[in-house]
């Protein structure tokens, strides 16, 4: 059985969060997000509505440190109201 293939950090690593439509929602999935890459600029985030505008993806590219960080950042995301799957 061969091992899973391992990241090499750091390195930029995209991520896509789903969830419903609201400025709530918007803004705590990107604070999470700055809270574990502070050098993330705007142009490495973008938003797309859903078909029937009830959800929202949100795709960001962020540095990533470590497991550690990543592991931290998606059981922080876990907890945003509204979610409904990262990706």
């Amino acid at each position: 059985m061969e091992d899973p293939p391992r990241i090499e950090f750091p390195c930029d690593y995209p991520i896509k969060v789903i969830g419903v439509s609201s400025p709530e929602f918007r803004a705590a999935v990107i604070a999470i997000v700055k809270g574990s890459d502070p050098g993330l600029t705007d142009q490495k985030i973008a938003f797309r509505p859903s078909a029937g505008g009830n959800y929202e993806s949100i795709k960001v590219s962020l540095v990533a440190t470590g497991a550690d960080q990543l592991a931290s950042l998606f059981e922080q995301l876990k907890e945003v109201p509204g979610l409904k799957m990262v990706l």
